[in-house]
């Protein structure tokens, strides 16, 4: 099978030769500066970014990512990490010129012709990612002053994500010109260890009404909706299904996502990610230990197992190879026990 095919068998429940052998978040910096320092030796192959081209040489199913985002260079950088770019409705307006730029200008004309031929062909898996409701206000508003928006300046957060909203399905649109893709995230990160950030009450009046603006089109064109939120999803998950998401990754084992109790809840939701990184250097038997935790859920069909989030610096060149073979033996065991 292609790397394609391999995983739209899997996102379809059916048996496929084995399952996807992928990385949907890129590695740390730190840990490739490690593994340069350990003898890895990579050259950017064409049309594909280094880090596309790594995945190639350590074997893995080929996904190209594009994160599609709603600023533009003239849009004025916050004074640090969090800090807010506009407080109020006039000062948003007043930077709003310099947001939602024309999608047929911020696409890639040739990267965009390039991703289309790999998916034809099969050789990639291929998807977007778009900033949803919650991570849109926050990347302006500020951290902080984000939570308190919600209760302070409703009628500025619900202008920013109409907006947003707005144009996430023009990008999407223009995106379709050139493929279909075969799954696109909604960059969210609104849970952290102790659970979600907002009330549901707060995601109903704020967020639910632009994803069911959002998410249906993009449905019906067989591009699968997906949810990234880091932290523990367990709570939010039940309010992302009821917006017609139909899956959610990274289920990061330190916030304690037990995936086994989310497939009970929702036998067809789709995962991806949940291999615990912290147990990586610790070596093959405490790796093995882990895929044979996943195991089960992988021989159900809709989860494509990989690392939790980026793989850490402190993950040896030497044990992310351990974790490769691991990975592809384990991938082919759930194939084979496909259903059992």
């Amino acid at each position: 099978m292609t790397a394609r095919e391999r995983f739209l068998k899997t996102m379809n429940f059916e048996q496929p030769d084995r399952l996807p052998m992928m990385e949907w978040a890129s590695w740390w910096d730190k840990t490739i500066e490690r593994w340069n320092g350990e003898g890895l030796s990579v050259e950017k192959q064409d049309g594909l970014t280094m880090g596309e081209s790594i995945q190639l040489h350590m074997g893995l199913d080929l996904n190209i990512q594009e994160w599609i985002g709603f600023k533009t260079k003239d849009t004025p950088k916050p004074a640090h990490h969090g800090a807010p770019i506009v407080t109020s409705m006039e000062e948003y307006e007043a930077i709003k010129h310099t947001l939602y730029p024309d999608p047929a200008v911020r696409l890639n004309p040739e990267r965009m012709k390039f991703i289309a031929e790999k998916q034809k062909k099969g050789e990639a898996i291929v998807w977007i990612t778009q900033e949803g409701p919650f991570w849109g206000p926050r990347s302006i508003l500020g951290i902080e002053e984000h939570l308190y928006a919600f209760y302070d300046e409703p009628e500025l957060m619900h202008q920013i994500n109409k907006d947003l909203t707005e144009y996430n399905m023009r990008v999407y649109q223009e995106v379709c010109k050139y493929f279909i893709p075969d799954f696109m995230t909604i960059a969210e990160d609104m849970s952290y260890n102790n659970g979600p950030m907002v009330s549901e009450e707060l995601f109903d009046e704020f967020m639910l009404p632009y994803y069911e603006m959002m998410i249906p089109p993009m449905k019906e064109k067989g591009t699968r909706v997906i949810i990234d939120s880091d932290g523990d999803i367990t709570m939010a998950l039940d309010w992302f299904a009821r917006a017609g998401i139909e899956g959610i990754l990274p289920l990061e084992r330190q916030a304690g996502v037990d995936l086994e109790q989310l497939r009970k809840r929702y036998p067809k939701f789709l995962f991806m990610g949940h291999f615990d990184k912290m147990v990586m250097p610790y070596g093959e038997e405490a790796m093995r230990k882990e895929f044979e935790r996943l195991l089960p859920v992988m021989k159900q069909g809709g989860f494509a197992p990989s690392v939790d989030h980026q793989t850490p610096p402190g993950v040896s060149l030497e044990n992310y190879h351990i974790y490769l073979r691991l990975f592809k033996e384990y991938t082919e065991k759930a194939a084979a026990e496909f259903g059992k």
